[in-house]
């Protein structure tokens, strides 16, 4: 009886050793290590509030880990990236700012969609990151353009407090042994893939969140536009915290610009308000770099901060995430920009 249980079992272990490395991902190029495992095949069942009207929808990553549905890679031209403002997971696709950029797209019938590679918390250093670890992985993806979102999180840049948390976010790798040997299994194995997508199918995990307003959120509410905020902080004096912030900033885009250079597609760099503006000076800041080093080396740059003379109430869910209201406007502002963009290069 143990005799022939041992052979069942060393016939089972063997068959999964021959369909693993058969089907399985560990030995081939675009092998995905672990570093974007988090994001990876994932099916969220959301229930959120935006604008006092509830939602309920499913928020996905592919198997590329980018938001939405599966996708053939030779296919996608344009990939728009950033933080948490981008990825919007608390917010059904088709009314995040992607979601409307696409809608206007095809309706105007150009001939590419924007595919969304957002991730919560990615600052400048997590987009030279997805070059080295995430975006080499992925077979016949060769896109034309990137927009970069960009502005909230390196803000933050210099800040002690936030060096870890950013440090979680832009180098997504696990960091105890055990959890790396777990990520490359679940990477890598056709089983746990297969089990995975019957589980997104028919088991989806639920999330409960409310995107509403805090309650003080519009306190006082004052929106500063750039106008305002150029003559508060154009010719400041600077701390050392923000001389160390726009230091760090200027070092990190010059990465990315190699990152620019080498894999020779158009960038377009967008920038970024809160909820009352700029009211925050490190972001005024972050955005006046973003466009210096714009101009410097001729890439395209589409100002929101300029463009949005104010926003309104309920527009944020909380200083920095836009609700649906929200977005959409920023969506309509960017939106002829990008077109005149896409248009000068035949898309």
């Amino acid at each position: 009886m143990k005799k022939t249980l041992a052979i069942n079992i060393t016939i089972f272990l063997t068959l999964i050793l021959i369909i693993e490395v058969t089907f399985g991902y560990w030995f081939k190029s675009n092998n995905f290590g672990i570093y974007m495992r988090s994001e990876r095949n994932k099916n969220e069942l959301v229930t959120s509030v935006h604008n006092n009207k509830k939602y309920n929808f499913l928020y996905e990553r592919n198997f590329y880990a980018f938001r939405g549905k599966e996708f053939d890679p030779s296919n996608v031209k344009i990939i728009f990236t950033g933080g948490s403002t981008a990825n919007q997971r608390f917010t059904p696709q088709e009314n995040t700012i992607v979601g409307v950029l696409n809608n206007k797209l095809e309706k105007k019938k150009l001939k590419h969609i924007i595919y969304n590679a957002a991730t919560d918390g990615k600052t400048t250093r997590g987009y030279v990151n997805d070059f080295l670890y995430w975006f080499p992985k992925i077979p016949n993806f060769n896109p034309d353009f990137f927009i970069f979102y960009s502005g909230i999180n390196d803000r933050r840049l210099g800040i002690k407090k936030y060096e870890l948390e950013s440090n979680k976010y832009d180098f997504k790798f696990p960091t105890k042994p055990i959890n790396k040997i777990r990520d490359y299994i679940k990477n890598n194995s056709i089983i746990l893939e297969k089990y995975k997508k019957i589980e997104n199918k028919y088991f989806p995990k639920l999330i409960d969140v409310y995107a509403v307003s805090k309650d003080d959120l519009y306190k006082n509410f004052s929106y500063i536009d750039f106008d305002t905020a150029k003559k508060k902080y154009l010719n400041s004096d600077l701390t050392n915290e923000e001389k160390k912030l726009l230091l760090l900033l200027k070092y990190r885009l010059e990465n990315l610009k190699k990152i620019i250079k080498k894999n020779k597609f158009i960038p377009i760099f967008i920038t970024q308000i809160k909820f009352n503006g700029l009211s925050e000076k490190r972001l005024f800041l972050v955005n006046q770099e973003l466009k210096v080093f714009c101009k410097s080396n001729n890439f395209h740059i589409i100002p929101l901060d300029e463009l949005i003379k104010t926003m309104d109430i309920d527009d944020f869910f909380d200083e920095i995430h836009t609700s649906i209201s929200g977005s959409k406007k920023i969506a309509n502002i960017i939106y002829p920009n990008l077109e005149k963009i896409l248009n000068k290069n035949n898309y």
